[in-house]
């Protein structure tokens, strides 16, 4: 069965993100005060995962905004100020590390249509489009099971990963220049939340 990649990508398109029209007032203090523990098990039940330890006692005891895009309840629900990226649909879905995907990239790469291999404009165009309605279907899934935590301007992002093998650790997304999405370390290790937190330095991607 052939896949309808346009009809796909409209339908991820369409999947709940943060609801601009009613996020909170721009005058905002610094560093918003902590939420409770009802809170925080409110957002993790409609969001549909369970936060990370140390990202979970950071809302509990310091913050819920801070350094980081503000977890908040709007009138459309909970979800980060500052954040218009994660698609909250694909939340519980395990983040995919990226060498499970490469072979699956390199090949979509190679048969992007080219116009010589089609006898007329349209044909090629129609081709064309499924083809690109699919990288984005991909792309899309490249974040899945994470939040973009703060933006780093120049269209690079750090994620914090909520579901999967990976949850709770720190990638920065780098698909503005290098097209990659690159796991955070520090020693050789994963860098940990609230190490991430006390540094934010580009030192810390493995380029």
């Amino acid at each position: 069965m052939t896949t309808d990649w346009m009809a796909e990508y409209q339908r991820m398109a369409r999947g709940r993100r943060f609801d601009e029209p009613s996020r909170p007032p721009a005058r905002q203090v610094a560093s918003p005060p902590p939420l409770s523990e009802a809170e925080i098990c409110e957002a993790e039940a409609e969001l549909g995962i369970a936060f990370p330890d140390q990202y979970r006692e950071y809302l509990l005891r310091q913050s819920a905004g801070g350094a980081v895009n503000r977890l908040c309840r709007s009138a459309a629900g909970w979800g980060w100020h500052g954040d218009s990226s994660t698609n909250y649909d694909l939340l519980t879905t395990d983040f995919p590390h990226p060498d499970s995907y490469r072979a699956y990239e390199d090949e979509l790469d190679a048969r992007e249509p080219l116009t010589q291999d089609f006898p007329d404009h349209h044909a090629y165009r129609a081709a064309w489009e499924q083809w690109d309605a699919e990288y984005g279907v991909f792309q899309e899934h490249k974040t899945s099971g994470a939040v973009f935590i703060q933006e780093n301007g120049c269209g690079f992002s750090t994620l914090l990963v909520v579901t999967g093998p990976h949850r709770g650790s720190l990638w920065f997304d780098g698909r503005a220049t290098c097209d990659q999405i690159l796991p955070l370390h520090l020693g050789g290790q994963p860098v940990s939340f609230m190490d991430w937190l006390s540094r934010r330095s580009m030192t810390l991607v493995s380029w």
